[in-house]
């Protein structure tokens, strides 16, 4: 889930304005099943060996004790943002004592603008975790999904429990961020492994002391179950729906929970749910490498690229690269802020991964490399890592990275308990990707000290029952690899594998009519791309 040299909590996240994808933090999100609601007799061994049961659904019949929440009324009101409307829509804050209190998630909708009787609701999810999906819905799926689509549907969105405006999660201030986002992941010695070991434990303190109630209850689990309660106060039979990156977690989670309210779903960039978090960790770790050797190829084409000059292999790309930001390690470069921050090689790392997930970006993080290497101007890669993190220019954070960490942590166990495991890693880390390696497993130590325990485990999803799901995979995403993709289409017991063979994070609307053609006829007649379908 979502990345960064030094990304610190597993996440992905789909695409921006058409065709910018963000994400934050280390590596990608993981399946978040909890057990008291999941248990499942067929079990299975994976490719890791581990042995997870199929994600299990529940009954059909909504229980008495969550009437209340499936029979309420939205109040719809003026968003501010024309053409948009929100609510506020009450969940249990425990799904297991429903009585026990209530968490308050924010809605919001753009009416179908087509003058015939619309198919339902549309809900779209851009991933994260913690992505906001009302920002989402309001700067790009609102008014640049395609005209038919929105024609069609009421376009809705939902922040998350625990994301943006839906009760957010809280730990660091923006200063206690800016020193958290700076830690050296690649560690030299005892004393900086100390520093990234408290680094994490203050990061897990603060989410602890300042979000308490939150951090046991913001599961990916409770979340689909957040949207069945959203699907039934919308008034749908069944839920028509969206997601890119983590959203495809949330979607497929949703199908396996309630395979006979599935509508017309689509998984752009899918996830595994069966992985457990050290191999999602180190297969999105290959995956910036894969993405880094497609970038560094493009970049010895251009006369402005200032990593080809020792070598055109992405090999010794990568060798190049990674010898600048050892130079970054041992003296940090001024970024031209008048808050006097300088690049160093953590948020230089994040800059350059920040830039993996879309092929679009790669000639501004050209730019951003020539003059930090050359000119000793940290400005652009420091620009392309605080886009990243949603840091805006007075040192505010969004809480994008509080609720990364808040959902992976407890959607899956921690990949590493201590230093001493990740240090046990590090070669398989470093094989698969030698530029990323180190600084990602590293990074993938933050849930180690998490202040709650986990309650999800691997899980496959099989969804028995469900109408046809398309999931979408694109064969050199850098976040969610396209094995993942494969592996969730088999699960899924209705998918339809779309491939997209080209580069970034997610393939619909990012520019290839043959992957859009093909989701806007499902979206809008019910009918699923041929089986194998391969779009370039």
């Amino acid at each position: 889930m979502y990345t960064r040299p030094s990304p610190r909590s597993r996440r992905t996240r789909g695409p921006r304005p058409r065709t910018t994808a963000r994400f934050t933090a280390t590596l990608l999100t993981a399946t978040a099943l909890l057990v008291s609601a999941c248990s499942s007799g067929a079990s299975t061994t994976t490719a890791g060996g581990t042995v997870e049961a199929a994600l299990a659904a529940l009954p059909h019949s909504t229980p008495s004790a969550l009437a209340s929440y499936y029979d309420q009324r939205l109040r719809w009101r003026d968003c501010g943002v024309p053409g948009f409307q929100c609510a506020t829509m009450k969940a249990p804050l425990d799904y297991a004592n429903p009585d026990a209190g209530t968490i308050r998630l924010a809605v919001a909708r753009k009416k179908a603008t087509g003058k015939s009787r619309p198919i339902g609701s549309l809900l779209v999810n851009p991933g994260g975790p913690g992505g906001s999906a009302i920002g989402y819905l309001q700067d790009y799926a609102g008014l640049g999904y395609p005209a038919e689509v929105r024609a069609r549907y009421d376009m809705v969105a939902m922040d998350p429990r625990g994301v943006a405006r839906s009760e957010p999660v809280q730990c660091l201030n923006g200063r206690q961020m800016d020193t958290y986002t700076e830690t050296d992941l690649t560690p030299d010695d005892q004393r900086e492994r100390n520093a990234v070991v408290t680094a994490q434990q203050t990061f897990a303190e603060s989410c602890g002391t300042h979000s308490a109630r939150l951090l046991r209850h913001v599961s990916t689990v409770e979340a689909a179950r957040d949207m069945d309660i959203l699907r039934a106060v919308l008034g749908d039979r069944r839920l028509n729906y969206v997601g890119a990156s983590y959203g495809t977690l949330l979607g497929a989670t949703y199908a396996g929970l309630f395979p006979g309210r599935v509508g017309r779903m689509v998984l752009d960039g899918a996830m595994d749910p069966s992985l457990d978090s050290r191999t999602l960790n180190q297969d999105q770790t290959a995956g910036f490498e894969t993405a880094f050797a497609a970038f560094a190829k493009d970049c010895v084409r251009h006369t402005d690229c200032p990593l080809g000059g020792k070598g055109t292999t992405p090999a010794q790309v990568g060798d190049h690269l990674r010898a600048f930001f050892r130079q970054l390690d041992a003296h940090p470069i001024p970024a031209g802020e008048p808050e006097g921050r300088k690049l160093g090689e953590a948020l230089a790392t994040n800059g350059v991964i920040a830039s993996m997930y879309d092929e679009g970006s790669w000639g501004r993080l050209r730019e951003a490399l020539t003059s930090a290497m050359k000119e000793h101007d940290g400005s652009g890669l420091l620009s392309l890592s605080d886009l990243y993190y949603e840091r805006d220019a007075s040192g505010h954070y969004s809480n994008l990275m509080m609720a990364n960490a808040a959902v992976n942590c407890l959607d899956l166990p921690p990949a590493f308990n201590g230093p001493e495991q990740v240090e046990k890693a590090l070669p398989a880390f470093g094989k698969a990707s030698p530029v990323f390696g180190p600084g990602l497993a590293w990074a993938s130590l933050n849930c180690a000290y998490w202040p709650v325990r986990a309650t999800g485990e691997p899980r496959r999803i099989e969804a028995r029952g469900a109408a046809p799901i398309v999931v979408v995979g694109t064969v050199r995403d850098p976040a969610t690899p396209y094995r993942w993709a494969r592996s969730l289409a088999g699960q899924l017991s209705s998918a339809r594998l779309l491939t997209y063979d080209g580069d970034g994070h997610t393939a619909y609307g990012r520019g290839s009519s043959c992957i859009d053609a093909a989701i806007d006829a499902y979206l809008l007649r019910g009918t699923p791309p041929a089986a194998g379908k391969r779009c370039s």
